[in-house]
């Protein structure tokens, strides 16, 4: 099928990018929306103008649509974008994992267009998903974190077996769902098989409330 990816880039969009190029499509488009707002209930937002340089590094077209991330009202953003692509592609592709709200809203968009919407990590177990991201050759870095349990020290860590086996831990003390569907965390990758190079980090801080923080980049090399 051709596809158009909405992406954030974090892990799981990438990653669905990744699964649907294994598993024979033909991604047209990389689609993001830049919420104005941190508190958007379906768009992912540190870093997020680093999905153009994901985008060269994947040589896949990124078009963006900016949205002020109110409550419902960021759904007819959305519908602004996917209407540019919807003419050239037969679906959408989503990295949604467990989140009924987001995949709901999605598809009832896809429906309208005529478009499949492809979810290949629906139900995903994050435990397996976490390892399964390590095998592939993904680089991830925590860009923001929002849950008990998470401090300023996940901010700008890679993740790696280590971290996995705490961020089990955390999810047996505190509940905080392991793939952070419940908004716990953001993810940035960083290098994939899908990138010509990667993305090396060189000037970055972390603004932290005492509740929650982010890990905001202000130069990077590739």
């Amino acid at each position: 099928m051709r596809l158009a990816a909405l992406t954030s880039g974090g892990k799981d969009s990438l990653y669905a990018v990744y699964l649907a190029g294994k598993g024979g499509h033909d991604i047209r488009y990389l689609l993001s929306m830049i919420p104005e707002s941190h508190e958007s209930y379906m768009f992912h937002h540190p870093n997020i103008e680093l999905t153009q340089i994901q985008a060269e590094l994947m040589g896949i077209p990124l078009l963006v649509e900016k949205t002020s991330g109110e409550k419902e009202k960021e759904l007819k953003d959305l519908e602004r974008l996917i209407l540019r692509v919807k003419d050239e592609v037969d679906g959408i592709l989503t990295g949604t994992i467990a989140s009924n709200y987001q995949r709901e809203r999605i598809d009832g968009i896809c429906e309208k267009f005529s478009l499949e919407c492809i979810s290949p990590l629906w139900h995903i177990n994050p435990e397996r998903y976490w390892h399964e991201l390590m095998r592939s050759g993904f680089r991830i870095m925590i860009t923001s974190v929002s849950a008990e349990g998470l401090d300023k020290g996940w901010l700008g860590r890679i993740i790696d077996e280590k971290a996995i086996d705490e961020l089990k831990d955390l999810n047996r003390r505190f509940k905080i769902h392991l793939s952070f569907e419940g908004g716990e965390a953001e993810t940035l990758v960083l290098d994939c098989p899908m990138f010509g190079k990667g993305i090396k980090i060189v000037e970055a801080k972390r603004e932290w409330d005492g509740q929650r923080g982010t890990y905001v980049i202000k130069r990077w090399v590739y």
